[in-house]
């Protein structure tokens, strides 16, 4: 059997080379030559499963190591019989640790008060309800809306949306659709836009398309907003350097990029795969594991308790990093901008998730501890 990968799939050979002769290449390589003789296809979100890639291959089974699957035409492998497979909630919680990270930079400049602030969560699946259990161990007072979920639970907890605007802070976790009652192309449209409060902060790490990205950065410029933390663009991998610069922390679409998230995904497809060929699983992620950067952090507790929690949490990922790596696009000639947001993701650095690092709070302080663990980290 011949499987093709895309090359940024971790131990994606380590997984499948015992299944059959696997390739490797860039996902946005991917064309109907490459993939013609393959009886597997593994993807990430940057390749496009149409008719036009797939039409006359020997694909027989679709797997996408991401949680979203808007690049996917499930339809069409639908009517091919083609199998499919996903990884929902692989990186859930890596994208819980980029809000974390990114709410922590936004108070220590001044754009919120975490004490007082309100949260909205748009969307409370897998990534959503991380999202919420982090802000809570923050002790934050979170507005949850989820149409789906309100209607299938009937749990007064899932407030409307207008609810939700009213917010000081809004982190959108939905995934991209255009039809149906819940429809979340440009769910944050101008019209929506306007109705944030002035000192709102509006986060979207779903998709770019989930807000209209010239409204917001009208948005930004006519001040109707205080500021956005962008990871997801429109028109990826060529995004407006104008929102860029515009934004309060922009990254090139990496907030599920842990390294812990993305081996996540890869066992999750590889034994997707297994149940749809019919092979007995024997792949274990867990040996190639390296160490943590960073196995144990020590937190002061006398710091003011932002300050400490941020050098906690900053130390195993620091949001301003990505953002730092980012802003060269702004000036980069517009030819290149799309070279460098790819080339951003595919060297990204390995990023441990919070749960492998132990914390020591000297002089000990339970609130504290509580909160780190809270958060993920493991107590000494």
């Amino acid at each position: 059997m011949r499987i093709v990968a895309d090359e940024n799939i971790p131990y994606v050979r380590e997984a499948f080379e015992g299944l059959g002769e696997i390739e490797t290449m860039p996902g946005r390589a991917m064309d109907a030559a490459a993939v013609r003789d393959a009886q597997a296809l593994l993807v990430r979100s940057v390749t496009k499963v149409t008719p036009e890639l797939l039409e006359g291959s020997q694909v027989e089974f679709v797997a996408t190591a991401t949680i979203g699957e808007d690049h996917i035409d499930r339809d069409y492998l639908a009517q091919r019989g083609i199998g499919f497979a996903s990884a929902p909630g692989s990186n859930a919680n890596s994208v819980g640790e980029y809000i974390v990270s990114a709410l922590l930079v936004l108070a220590q400049r001044g754009k919120l008060d975490l004490e007082r602030c309100r949260l909205g969560i748009v969307g409370v699946g897998n990534v959503g309800s991380r999202v919420y259990a982090k802000a809570q161990a923050l002790g934050i007072e979170c507005v949850l809306n989820d149409p789906p979920l309100a209607r299938s639970t009937g749990d007064e907890r899932y407030r409307p949306l207008e609810e939700i605007l009213a917010c000081d802070v809004i982190t959108v976790h939905v995934p991209l659709t255009r039809e149906g009652p819940d429809a979340t192309h440009h769910l944050f449209d101008a019209a929506v836009l306007r109705q944030l409060p002035r000192h709102a902060v509006l986060i979207n790490t779903s998709r770019g398309a989930v807000v209209d990205n010239p409204a917001l950065l009208d948005a930004l410029n006519q001040d109707v907003l205080r500021g956005a933390v962008l990871d997801v663009w429109e028109h990826e991998p060529d995004i407006s350097a104008l929102l860029l610069e515009a934004a309060e922390l922009g990254t090139p679409h990496i907030a599920g990029y842990s390294f812990d998230g993305k081996v996540n995904g890869t066992r999750m497809i590889y034994e997707a795969a297994c149940n749809h060929f019919d092979w007995t699983p024997a792949w274990d992620p867990a040996p190639l594991l390296p160490p943590p950067p960073r196995p144990e952090v020590e937190v002061d507790s006398r710091r003011p308790r932002l300050d400490a929690l941020a050098s906690a949490v900053h130390m195993i990922y620091d949001i301003r990093r990505d953002d730092e790596a980012l802003r060269p696009l702004i000036s980069t000639a517009e030819s290149e901008r799309p070279k460098l947001f790819d080339r951003l993701r595919k060297e990204y650095p390995r990023r441990r998730e919070f749960q492998n690092t132990c914390v020591e709070v000297t002089p000990p302080d339970d609130a504290l501890s509580g909160v780190l663990r809270g958060l993920g980290f493991k107590e000494a």
